[in-house]
C-alpha cells in the first residue's frame, strides 16, 4: 500500500504517510481529521440536494419536500446534510477547545490556528446562508433578523442590507444570492483547510506536554503518521459515525426547529425566533448588549478575538504545567455552554441578566484573564527554576570539593552523569 502511494503521488507521501507525528497524541487530536471527512461529506450531500432544489421563494419548501418524500432515498441525503452540519459544528466546536487547552495558538503556530479561525467564520456564514434555503419560517425570519444586523453599520448599513436583500425585504433575489454562495464558500472552506493543513506541516504537531515549547526547545519522540494514527484516526471515526448515524436514524430532527416545517409566511411572526444551536452562544451575546451596533460588534470580536491569543506566550504550553490557566480554561468552557442555553431563552427575567453576567466573563476571561495568568505563571516559574539552578550549583560544588578528597569519583557536569 505504501509502495503504491509512494509511486502513484509522491508528494503526498512525506505529508500523510511518512509525516512525523509525536506518539503521545491522544484521541483529541483526532477531530481535525474528522471535521475534514465530515466536510467533504456535507460537499457531496450538498451537490446531490442541488440537483433537486428550486431556488424560487415559490416553490423551495416544496421542493425540499419533493426530496424528502418523493426522491429515491432523498430523506436520507438530506438528514445527512442537516445533521452532518451539526456534526460538522460539534467537531470543530471540540477541536478548538483541545486546541485553547492545550495552547496550539501558541508560536509556532499562530499561523495555524488563524487560519482556523478564518474557516469557523467561513463556516458560520455557509451554516447560516444554508439554514435559510429551506424557505420554512424559521428560515425566512432568521434571514430578516440576521440581515437587519448589518443596517447597524454607521452610514453605509441600509446600502449594505439592500444589497445583501437584492430588494427592500427577504425576497427572490435573496434567495438566488444565498444558494448560489451556499453552493460555493464549502470549496473556498476545502481550499483553506488545505492551507491549515500545510501550514501545521510546516511547523509539526502539538503534544499534550508541549516538548517542543519555547522553554524546553526539544523535539519530542514522533512515529509516521500511517499506519500508527491512520488506524487511531479510523476507531474514531468509526465511533463517530455511529453517533452520528443513530442521529440521522432515530431523531433526525432532535436539533432543528419545528417552525422551520411550515412553508415561510412574511405576515405571521414566530413567537420566538432562534437560529440554529451551533449560533446560540454568539447570538446570547448580540442580545445582551441592548445598542444594537454594540451587539454587533461584540457578537463579531467574540470570534474575532480569538485572533489575539498568539500574542500572550507563556514559558511552558502545555497546561500540565500551568495549573491556573487549566483552571481558566474549563471556566471558559462553561461560560461558553451558559452562553449557548442562554441563546435559546426568551429575552425576560433572569435570563437577560445571565446572559449580560456571561458576556462580561467571556470578554474578561478572552482579554483580561488568561494575560494576567500567564504572566503570574511565569514569575512561579522563574523562581522555581532559579531554586533549581541553586539546587545544581550547589551539588556541583559539593561534587567537585568532594572529588579532591575521592579520586576515585567521575565527572561530567556536563552531562549531568555521576560515577562512582
Amino acid at each position: 500500500m505504501k509502495n503504491f502511494i509512494k509511486n502513484s503521488f509522491p508528494g503526498l507521501l512525506s505529508h500523510i504517510v511518512d509525516y512525523p507525528t509525536p506518539k503521545n497524541l491522544s484521541y483529541w487530536w483526532g477531530f481535525g481529521s474528522l471535521a475534514g471527512i465530515v466536510l467533504g461529506l456535507q460537499i457531496l450531500t450538498g451537490i446531490i440536494l442541488a440537483m433537486h432544489y428550486v431556488p424560487n421563494v415559490d416553490y423551495a419548501f416544496y421542493s425540499v419536500e419533493h426530496i424528502m418524500r418523493d426522491v429515491n432515498n432523498g430523506w436520507l441525503i438530506r438528514y445527512l446534510h442537516a445533521n452532518g452540519a451539526s456534526m460538522f459544528f460539534i467537531i470543530v466546536y471540540i477541536h478548538i477547545g483541545r486546541g485553547l487547552y492545550y495552547g496550539s495558538y501558541i508560536s509556532p503556530r499562530e499561523h495555524v490556528w488563524m487560519s482556523g479561525v478564518i474557516i469557523f467564520l467561513l463556516m458560520m456564514a455557509t451554516a447560516f446562508i444554508g439554514y435559510v434555503l429551506p424557505w420554512g419560517q424559521m428560515s425566512f425570519w432568521g434571514a430578516t433578523v440576521i440581515t437587519n444586523l448589518f443596517s447597524a453599520i454607521p452610514v453605509y448599513g441600509v446600502t449594505i442590507v439592500e444589497w445583501l436583500w437584492g430588494g427592500f425585504s427577504v425576497d427572490q433575489s435573496t434567495l438566488n444570492r444565498f444558494y448560489s454562495l451556499h453552493f460555493f464558500l464549502p470549496f473556498i472552506i476545502a481550499a483553506l483547510a488545505l492551507i491549515h493543513i500545510a501550514l501545521l506541516h510546516q511547523v509539526g504537531s502539538n503534544d499534550p506536554i508541549a516538548a517542543d515549547s519555547n522553554k524546553n526547545n526539544i523535539h519530542p519522540a514522533t512515529v509516521p503518521f500511517y499506519p500508527y494514527f491512520v488506524l487511531k484516526d479510523s476507531y474514531a471515526l468509526l465511533l463517530m459515525l455511529s453517533i452520528f448515524l443513530l442521529l440521522v436514524f432515530f431523531t433526525p430532527n432532535l436539533l432543528g426547529h419545528p417552525d422551520n416545517y411550515i412553508n415561510a409566511d412574511p405576515m405571521v411572526t414566530p413567537a420566538h425566533i432562534v437560529p440554529e444551536w451551533y449560533f446560540l452562544p454568539f447570538y446570547a451575546i448580540l442580545r445582551s448588549i441592548p445598542n444594537k451596533l454594540g451587539g454587533v460588534v461584540a457578537m463579531v470580536f467574540a470570534i474575532l478575538g480569538w485572533l489575539i491569543l498568539p500574542i500572550f506566550i507563556p514559558l511552558y504550553r502545555s497546561p500540565l504545567f500551568r495549573p491556573f490557566y487549566k483552571i481558566i480554561i474549563w471556566f471558559f468552557g462553561t461560560v461558553f455552554l451558559l452562553l449557548g442555553w442562554i441563546g435559546q431563552q426568551p429575552v425576560e427575567y433572569p435570563f437577560i441578566e445571565i446572559g449580560a453576567l456571561c458576556t462580561v466573563l467571556y470578554f474578561s476571561i478572552l482579554f483580561i484573564f488568561i494575560p494576567i495568568i500567564f504572566m503570574i505563571e511565569d514569575v512561579f516559574q522563574n523562581d522555581e527554576e532559579d531554586e533549581e539552578d541553586e539546587e545544581d550549583k550547589s551539588l556541583n560544588d559539593y561534587l567537585i570539593s568532594d572529588s579532591k578528597s575521592n579520586p576515585n569519583i567521575y565527572l561530567d557536569l556536563n552531562l549531568g552523569i555521576y560515577n562512582f
